[in-house]
């Protein structure tokens, strides 16, 4: 962490939620401030300061979805982590690429919480985070089979692995079993990493 912490709002309708992850974050050192509402985020919200967004997608009133384009619309850089109870591919390929740095699904470990924050400080402090070179991004491409790439071009489309499997006339077992080829290949852990690499 660097040695100014960021500040954290974070952003939950579910209190039981809210409280558990602000728990976290306060113990890790951070000062955080709970909102139980994309409104209160707003008003809570101190553009002067070094901070990050951990927001639910479903809020009450306005979304998370739509208060990430009311952040990007008016020019408010900061880094928004996803963390949600009702996540799926299409979302999370919406999500990031509308500037989202991370997309995490409830239940989430406190280490993989963390580890998204730790990225947010690294934005937030003009250092380039951990970054694959083109070279190796290209190479983990080129290891992929023919097939492979065609589910990794709908997968990146946000499509579901049954959506794939009408569109390629394959069983959904068959998708699943190239998905986990991908991911071991291209050393991926999740949809977030490939389309970091890829998308």
């Amino acid at each position: 962490m660097p040695h100014e912490p960021i500040s954290i709002y974070v952003v939950d309708g579910d209190s039981w939620a809210l409280e558990t992850h602000t728990a976290v974050l306060s113990a890790a050192g951070y000062t955080t401030f709970p909102c139980n509402s994309a409104e209160q985020f707003l008003k809570l919200f101190d553009i002067e300061s070094k901070a990050c967004v951990v927001m639910e997608l479903r809020l009450p009133g306005m979304s998370g979805s739509e208060l990430q384009d009311y952040l990007v619309s008016n020019g408010l850089d900061i880094p928004i982590v996803i963390l949600t109870a009702h996540g799926d591919v299409p979302l999370a390929v919406k999500t990031l690429r509308a500037g989202a740095l991370d997309f995490i699904e409830k239940p989430a470990s406190d280490s993989r919480l963390l580890e998204a924050i730790g990225t947010a400080s690294e934005l937030i402090f003009d250092r380039e985070p951990n970054r694959l070179s083109q070279q190796i991004i290209a190479q983990r491409l080129r290891s992929l089979t023919e097939r492979e790439r065609e589910v990794l071009e709908h997968l990146l489309k946000g499509k579901l692995n049954k959506e794939i499997a009408v569109d390629l006339n394959v069983s959904q077992r068959t998708i699943e079993a190239h998905r986990a080829r991908i991911r071991e290949k291209t050393q991926a852990r999740r949809i977030v990493d490939l389309i970091r690499m890829f998308g």
